[in-house]
Formats: C-alpha cells, sequence, structure tokens
C-alpha cells in the first residue's frame, strides 16, 4: 500500500541520520574530529554534521580492508558464503525501504517516487543479482599438448575503492559493492560529500547481513581530500569512479602519480533523442522524450537534453512535449504528487541557470521554465525551440531540467549532429523502420542505443561510454566484474606416467 505525503513526513521527522565514518565494522569520528554539514536541498535546512575523512581516516580505511583481505575471512570464503550474506543484504535493503528512501530523498532533493522505486526495487536487485552470479564465475582451461595443463583462473582483484557521485547515491553504492563484494574485494568506499547519508546507513545493515569488519568501510569527505586520498594510495588496487569528466581525469593521473591502479571511469554525457521522419508522434514518444530529459530533474548523466527532430514533425513534437512538460508538477520531493524535486545545491542551480541564460543569448527560444520561486534550489522544467548544433547549450552537459528541439533533415544529418561531441554516452531513436534504427544505432559512437523508448537497459546490460563519457571499465552486467578481477595463469608441467 503506498504511503501519504503525511506519513512519509512523520518518517522524515522521526530520522536520526547518521554522519560517521563506518570503518573496520564500526562508525568513527574522523580523526581530526573535522565535519561539514550535509542539507537538504528542497529547503536549504541543515540535516546533519558528517565526519570530514582525510588521509589519515582513508589510511585506516584501507588497513582495515587489506588486513581482512589476506586474511581470507571474506576473500577466499566459499563463493556459497558470499553469497548467503548478499542476499540478507538485498533482504534487509527491502524491509527498510521507506526509511533510505526518505532519507535519500532528504539528502537529493530527489521525488520520493523516485527514491522508492530506486532503492525498492533496483538497489535490492543488484545485491541479489550479483549475489547469485558469486558461484557462478568460471575460469578456464588452455588447450595444450600431453605435456602441460594450463589452468587461467579469475582473482579478486584485492582492495576496490568507489567514488559515488551525488545524483543516484544509493543505486550507484549498489553497482559498485555488489559485483565487487561478490568476487571477494574488500572495498574503501566515498560518498558524494552532497549526499551521503544512504551510503552510510546502508554499510550498517550490510554489517547486520553478515560483512565481516574491514570488507566495507564508508569514508565521507570531499574530493580533494577523501577522494584525492583513495586516488592516490598505494595500497588501494583498482578505483571505480563515476562523476565528471574532469574529476575522471583526475584519477587517471592519480593512478599514474601512485601504484597505477586500475581505473574504471563512468562519466558526463550529452546524449542526443532522435525522431525520424517516418516516427509516431504518440503519447508514448512524448512520455519518453520528457522523461529522458527530465527525469531526476535532469540531472543524470544519460539525460536526452538535445532532441532532433525530423523538421516535418517538429511543430507537432513541440505543441505536444510542451503539454507534458506544463503538467509536470514542482515541489516538497516527500510529497507522492510531486514530479521533479530540486536541484542539488545552490551552486549547482547558479550552473544551471548560467546555461538558460546562454541558450537565449545565443538566440534559442526558451518557450516554458526558467527559475523557480520555491524556496530550495528549484528550476522549472525549460524547453527550448531552434537551438543550432554550435550552441553552448548544444555542446556542453547541462545536468538539469534543461531540452532543446534541434530540427534535422535527414537521419544522416542527425548522426553527424549526435557524433559531434566529446561525450558518448548514450542515444535514443525512434523510427518506425528496424533498418534505419540499426543503422543510426551502429553508426552513434556511444556506450548504449535505446530504440523507440528512453532506456539505460538493466542490470543485465553493461552501461558507460565512449569517449570522453568513460573508460573501457563498464557497470552493470557480468562485465561489471571485470573491474574487480585478475586473471592468472597456472601451467602445470605433467608426465603421462600410469
Amino acid at each position: 500500500m503506498k504511503r501519504t505525503y503525511r506519513e512519509f513526513q512523520k518518517i522524515a521527522s522521526e530520522l536520526k541520520p547518521e554522519g560517521r565514518a563506518f570503518i573496520d565494522g564500526q562508525f568513527c569520528d574522523a580523526a581530526d574530529g573535522t565535519t561539514f554539514i550535509t542539507e537538504n536541498p528542497a529547503t536549504g535546512e541543515t540535516l546533519t554534521k558528517v565526519a570530514h575523512c582525510k588521509n589519515t581516516d582513508v589510511d585506516r580505511a584501507v588497513a582495515a580492508a587489506r588486513r581482512v583481505f589476506n586474511a581470507g575471512t571474506w576473500s577466499r570464503a566459499e563463493p556459497e558464503e558470499r553469497k548467503e550474506v548478499l542476499l540478507k543484504i538485498a533482504q534487509l535493503v527491502r524491509e527498510h525501504t521507506d526509511e533510505l528512501a526518505v532519507l535519500e530523498s532528504l539528502d537529493t532533493g530527489k521525488t520520493i517516487n523516485d527514491c522508492l522505486d530506486e532503492i525498492g526495487g533496483e538497489v535490492p536487485n543488484f545485491f541479489q543479482w550479483y549475489a547469485e552470479l558469486a558461484d557462478k564465475t568460471f575460469g578456464k582451461i588452455a588447450p595444450t599438448g600431453p605435456g602441460a595443463m594450463a589452468l587461467i583462473t579469475r582473482e579478486p582483484a584485492g582492495i576496490a575503492g568507489a567514488v559515488l557521485p551525488w545524483n543516484f547515491p544509493l543505486v550507484m553504492a549498489a553497482w559498485k559493492i555488489a559485483p565487487s563484494l561478490a568476487v571477494g574485494c574488500s572495498a574503501v568506499i566515498k560518498p558524494a560529500e552532497q549526499t551521503p547519508l544512504s551510503t552510510i546507513r546502508l554499510a550498517e545493515l550490510m554489517h547486520q547481513a553478515g560483512v565481516p569488519a574491514g570488507v566495507i568501510n564508508i569514508v565521507p569527505g570531499y574530493g580533494e581530500t577523501a577522494g584525492k586520498s583513495i586516488g592516490l594510495h598505494n595500497d588501494i588496487d583498482t578505483v571505480s569512479f563515476t562523476g565528471s569528466t574532469e574529476v575522471g581525469r583526475m584519477f587517471m593521473r592519480y593512478s599514474g602519480d601512485s601504484n597505477l591502479k586500475g581505473v574504471g571511469l563512468e562519466m558526463g554525457g550529452k546524449s542526443p533523442f532522435i525522431v525520424l521522419d517516418d516516427a509516431l508522434i504518440n503519447d508514448d514518444l512524448i512520455e519518453h522524450a520528457a522523461m529522458s530529459a527530465f527525469w531526476n530533474g535532469g540531472q543524470n548523466c544519460s539525460a536526452n537534453m538535445r532532441q532532433l527532430i525530423a523538421k516535418p514533425l517538429v511543430e507537432e513534437f513541440t505543441g505536444k512535449i510542451l503539454d507534458r512538460v506544463k503538467a509536470f508538477k514542482l515541489g516538497d520531493p516527500l510529497d507522492p504528487e510531486t514530479d521533479i524535486g530540486s536541484m542539488i545545491t545552490k551552486d549547482h542551480k547558479e550552473v544551471v541557470m548560467s546555461y538558460i541564460q546562454s541558450g537565449i543569448n545565443e538566440g534559442a527560444q526558451m518557450v516554458t521554465g526558467g527559475d523557480s520561486d520555491l524556496p530550495g534550489f528549484f528550476i522549472q522544467p525549460t524547453v527550448f525551440e531552434n537551438v543550432a548544433p554550435n550552441m553552448k547549450i548544444a555542446k556542453e552537459e547541462i545536468f538539469g531540467p534543461v531540452l532543446g528541439i534541434m530540427p534535422m533533415d535527414t537521419g544522416e544529418q542527425a548522426i553527424s549532429i549526435a557524433s559531434d561531441t566529446d561525450y558518448g554516452l548514450h542515444a535514443s531513436v525512434f523510427t518506425q523502420d528496424i533498418d534505419r534504427a540499426l543503422h543510426i544505432a551502429r553508426s552513434l559512437p556511444c556506450g548504449t542505443v535505446s530504440v523507440n523508448g528512453f532506456s539505460e537497459g538493466d542490470i543485465k546490460t553493461p552501461f558507460g561510454g565512449y569517449k570522453q563519457s568513460g573508460s573501457m571499465a563498464r557497470d552493470n552486467g557480468t562485465e561489471a566484474l571485470e573491474q574487480y578481477l585478475q586473471t592468472k595463469t597456472i601451467w602445470i608441467h605433467t608426465s603421462e606416467k600410469t
């Protein structure tokens, strides 16, 4: 049964968010006692103080992770044992869905409906899915002559560092933690400083599920302190980072300046939504167009802000998308009637508003949207017409609720415009001709192409980008395990004795 606005408000009023680090199986303050504030972006009100971890705290977390990894308590445990614990985590997340969803909504400004969908569905499903893979990851035997046997085995990489973004805190935590723990790694996790609370609470549930002390460690802090310490640490074996391309570059440099640890990157995007001239401009297409741009307030790396529409369809598309966008309700994220929540911070709101002003200055027509007079950091869902490919809003990632309509003549022109970007994360294509759909999908340099619907795939499909949207690593699917495994060859000389 769905809860009411009043019930969610009651849960919020009873929460006592934990802001301390979680290291070696227990909560603790930062070594130097410093803290920072996390606030509710929908109101600007302080939620709690959070431990500001630095080098000393990361060192302690890595030492705990290394100790338990070397001891084999988790890394050499029977895979069925790891599977059982991960399944317990999934169950505990389901049991605490409402609490976690309210906590995340307060910390992020995300709508409670989005938080419930993600935390009640996607997060536990990730732990369950990778739990089921724990005892199904096989090595190989290479073909040899009778004088040898060649075993190709897969072993946990060791200590996995993960640096999380603020837009999907608990989902991204699950994306990193579930596969790394399934194969036997220990982990040191830095949640985004804007949104640490749900990940800290997850660590407590994981400990309750039976994850041994030291296997999971949460070190909240800033990117230039805790994040940098993880990137430069000589005893962390691999790092998975989701966030901006600018910071992703730093992690590549950190690796080169330290122990050449593996680095998996999932970064920015400037994803196109392509509507060919034979597409049907029906309610389904319009819903996908709206959600591709405005889901999570546009604070999504795969947001389809660039909407390339065949010229004969532009007028019909524009009329229908404006009707849909004007129906979105902005407001308190805890209200189940709210469709779009707030931007994450005042500074981020100002950045998004500067992009909106840039679009106006460069000659695009803003037909709806702009600033909001609500308290907190809200922006109305914004639509521009006549966006040209060379405009700033068409080239740079905005990360806010902005949709730009870009008329185009042909499918080949759409491919050219869509490809003219430093990013290559995602694209959507709408057409009734499967041959045209496949041609465009194969031609676009990006990691995911969805046809006749906006989708990032699901847990079974790898997610990541081409070009400056990512590295060769992928989250999700069996491919995610590659970030946390290393390959060993065992060559055995044999004889033919009987």
